[in-house]
């Protein structure tokens, strides 16, 4: 029971301290004393010079009382203060101020959960209002401190520390809040405050993810939820600190995420970090995202020489971060992107190399192994994140990370690349070499060039075509898979899947447009180049399947998307020269891939005759696949591509019937009015200084050797188009 004054002494005290004392009665229980507040409450609105005093008589009742653990008449102080605080409005509360939050500290420093969560929400009170002019010399950093340790509450009871959790992240809201009206925003945002904020809010958040172990986008919570779950208030204030955060400040907002999920190893799973990128992306102004992106590539420099699953889990955080950023302004980082992505794919294809060179035998291998796949992690990671950023890049942009990337790809004999290979061999060279075309492949698709010397310039196609790309059948299937997507500008490379006799072409419902003088240039320059590599390709010993279904494809596009009567008698003239290949057999190949070429040339020839749709030409090509079903299956796709086909011991005793005659393509099209001279000279590769190839091709001189008889001319008089 406070101490009572008698009636003399009482009469002599300032009216201020008696309005103050009569507002406490003997009870505690009996809670504050209404008619007596009003009173004080009149008194301070009709005398606001007194505001000063009354603030500092109220706090030293209080930090008496909280000393001597008297909860009752604390709780009456501070409805006193509160109901003060919102009455005045006055120039002279600012003194006032000062001392409610001395008094506010005092709860909060106290050690009982009831008295931190008061004043916590006293505090809260005071930031929601608004006051006439801002003070520039209050500073909440003891505040910051105290709500940031609240929110790491430990307290044995759970519900006890849930309370002091809430209370915490309440707190921060409302010193986040207060800073910015008061116009003093420049100092929350201050590193030695961020660090304690953000991490705070970060460690509720965590606690939802690991209970609920949730996975994409969090459901919207109800009112009840965010006033009672940290995890849901802590990400709302999280939201509502990012979406004030502006050019100057945004960094120290981002930075300390970092710091809290290296600190509790969140990257390996990321699924935390993902969430709470999804959250910084979604929340700050559009026009920052760059930073964002600009931050993550920085802490990605910083953990390169980390465990594999942490940067790829850093990658996949990029990736979303990306995906977001896209929709809106991705700034000047573009090419920073892509620079450092390709980096850190070298120096994991390096670490790669390294691993399975320093691998020794027993528990080694298994280790070795492990750290292989974990870098392919990473690696297919990074180029997740490239392809999807290239593809919703405008097609200029694109274009150039098309250039950029390629010239990052290792071409032996040149120095075009601009990526150090110095470290990693041939096997770490070749395995560069593939990531690089796989990554080219994700930007490349979709892409649609009007002119296709626009998609395919020199600069671009010399080192894509570049022997040192052919070494290797899967390097050889990128490349071709790169040319489709820039060749095919009409989609319809899906209908050409799969290596196949077709029997009517017309169903195919195949689109195309006239030929224009750009693309007719673009052939007359770069035909042969591309002529050399289907042939060279073709005749490869580690050949699989895939490659000659694309060799096939790469055919049938440059037959849809660029020929002339020109260009299609020479893609005739290469496919009798594969034939011939095939059956004098000057590289020794096995008979798999004699057979294999034979196909590829009757599935295309079945493909071009359909398409220039000449009767005679149809006829011999049609009259040949026939009889190869009855006699020779295994020279069609539809056989030698089949499991366990039966192949021929030679090819040499064979009847000239089942082979493609260029004397009868050439009288069948001579007929129609094409013009066929060209088609008795036979097919051999120019070499050139970008292709000295040691396989020097060669001129067919065996016994069926005549005329070829199947080219066409644009514009078709076939019904397809």
């Amino acid at each position: 029971m406070p101490t009572r004054v008698c009636c003399c002494c009482s009469a002599l005290r300032p009216r201020y301290k008696r309005l103050v004392d009569n507002i406490f009665p003997e009870d505690p229980k009996d809670g504050l004393v209404k008619a007596d507040m009003e009173k004080l409450t009149f008194y301070a609105v009709s005398a606001p010079e007194k505001l000063d005093r009354i603030g500092s008589y109220l706090a030293e009742r209080l930090s008496r009382d909280v000393v001597r653990h008297r909860s009752g008449y604390v709780l009456i102080a501070m409805e006193a203060l509160d109901q003060l605080l919102m009455a005045c409005h006055s120039q002279s509360i600012k003194p006032f101020v000062e001392s409610f939050l001395h008094m506010v500290a005092k709860l909060l420093e106290s050690g009982e959960p009831k008295l931190q969560v008061l004043g916590t929400n006293s505090f809260v009170k005071f930031a929601n209002i608004e006051e006439d002019t801002p003070s520039y010399h209050r500073r909440y950093d003891f505040f910051v401190s105290r709500f940031s340790a609240m929110c790491h509450s430990c307290h044995s009871d759970p519900e006890v520390r849930t309370e002091i959790r809430i209370a915490g992240i309440r707190g921060i809201q409302g010193v986040v809040r207060k800073t910015v009206n008061d116009e003093l925003r420049a100092t929350i945002w201050e590193p030695q405050h961020m660090d304690k904020i953000v991490p705070s809010l970060l460690f509720n958040m965590q606690k939802i993810e690991e209970a609920d172990s949730r996975i994409g986008p969090p459901s919207s919570p109800s009112a009840t939820d965010k006033e009672e779950n940290p995890a849901v208030l802590a990400e709302n204030c999280f939201r509502e600190l990012l979406g004030r955060a502006t050019f100057g400040n945004m960094n120290n907002a981002v930075r300390p995420v970092f710091a809290h999920l290296d600190h509790h190893k969140l990257w390996d799973p990321n699924e935390f970090a993902v969430h709470c990128f999804k959250i910084i992306m979604y929340s700050i102004q559009a026009q920052y995202s760059h930073h964002v992106i600009q931050e993550i590539l920085g802490h990605l420099d910083a953990r390169k020489k980390d465990a594999p699953r942490v940067r790829a889990g850093i990658i996949q955080v990029l990736l979303e971060a990306v995906a977001i950023a896209a929709k809106g302004s991705i700034g000047p980082t573009v090419l920073e992107v892509f620079n450092t992505l390709l980096k850190h794919l070298r120096l994991s294809v390096e670490f790669e190399a390294d691993d399975l060179q320093g691998g020794s035998v027993g528990s080694a291998n298994l280790n070795t192994s492990s750290k292989d796949n974990d870098e392919k992690i990473v690696q297919n990671a990074i180029i997740q994140t490239i392809g999807f950023f290239g593809s919703n890049l405008p097609d200029y942009q694109r274009s150039e990370i098309m250039m950029f990337i390629m010239g990052k790809v290792p071409v032996f004999g040149t120095s075009t690349h601009t990526l150090d290979i110095s470290q990693l061999g041939d096997l770490g060279t070749r395995r560069i070499q593939i990531m690089l075309l796989r990554s080219l492949l994700m930007v490349t698709s979709g892409y649609k060039a009007k002119t296709i010397v626009t998609a395919l310039p020199g600069s671009f196609l010399d080192p894509l075509l570049s022997p040192s790309l052919m070494e290797d059948y899967e390097l050889r299937q990128l490349v071709l898979e790169v040319m489709h997507n820039l060749m095919d500008r009409h989609d319809n490379r899906a209908k050409l899947r799969g290596i196949r006799i077709i029997p009517d072409v017309a169903d195919l419902k195949i689109k195309r447009e006239k030929i224009c003088r750009q693309d007719t240039s673009f052939m007359k320059k770069n035909g042969q180049q591309l002529y050399r590599h289907i042939y060279l390709g073709c005749k490869e010993e580690d050949n699989v399947q895939k490659n000659y279904e694309l060799l096939y494809t790469s055919l049938a596009l440059i037959t849809i998307e660029l020929a002339n009567e020109e260009v299609v008698i020479d893609l005739i003239r290469l496919a009798i020269a594969l034939q011939d290949s095939a059956i004098i057999n000057e590289d020794n190949l096995p008979m798999f891939h004699r057979c294999g070429i034979m196909a590829l040339v009757a599935a295309y020839l079945n493909f071009v005759s359909q398409m220039i749709a000449v009767p005679a030409f149809c006829q011999h090509v049609s009259k040949v696949i026939e009889i190869r079903t009855m006699e020779a299956p295994y020279f069609l796709p539809e056989h030698i591509f089949r499991d366990k086909c039966m192949l021929p011991k030679s090819l040499e005793k064979h009847e000239k019937d089942l082979y493609f005659l260029t004397n009868k393509i050439a009288e069948s099209l001579g007929g129609s009015g094409y013009s066929v001279e060209r088609l008795s000279v036979p097919y051999v590769p120019q070499v050139t200084a970008l292709f000295p190839s040691s396989k020097k091709p060669h001129k067919p001189k065996h016994k069926y050797k005549g005329k070829s008889s199947c080219q066409f001319d644009l514009p078709f008089p076939s019904p397809v188009f």
